[in-house]
């Protein structure tokens, strides 16, 4: 019987990450990014359209735009499949039977990482209400 690796650990960066990279605003963020693998480091396609939508707001920048345009070059965007769909409806379901919702977008963001079985990178204290998510904060020292 061969012997068979480990899925490799998959990091989900959040909007505010994926921001916070983009505009350089957190120094010690950009080195723990480069200590992984790039395989490793995807964001969902929900915190894609996010950025789109941010770059939509300011069509004059320039700057901001090719920063955007090369960190959506270098890292995955994850599709939005049924397995992603199936955990947001519970996840939404169960987060508001239990009177702690998330924003809408978040909750999405979450269910994808739930659904890929990745770790959601984000500073945001908001997904700690989230069960069984695994969550790391880069932006720490």
């Amino acid at each position: 019987m061969a012997a068979t690796e480990p899925p490799a650990q998959v990091f989900v960066l959040d909007t505010n990450t994926a921001s916070f990279i983009i505009r350089g605003s957190h120094p010690g963020l950009l080195q723990r990014l480069q200590s992984h693998a790039v395989t490793s480091i995807a964001i969902s396609c929900v915190t894609e359209a996010e950025l789109l939508y941010g770059l939509a707001r300011k069509p004059g920048a320039t700057t901001l735009s090719a920063a955007v345009s090369a960190c959506l070059q270098h890292v995955q965007a994850m599709p939005w499949d049924s397995e992603a769909a199936s955990r947001y409806g519970t996840l939404r379901a169960q987060l508001e039977a239990a009177g702690t919702p998330l924003g809408g977008l978040d909750t999405l963001i979450a269910a994808h990482a739930l659904a890929v079985g990745a770790t959601l990178v984000t500073n945001d204290k908001a997904f700690r209400q989230v069960p069984n998510l695994s969550l790391e904060d880069w932006t720490e020292s």
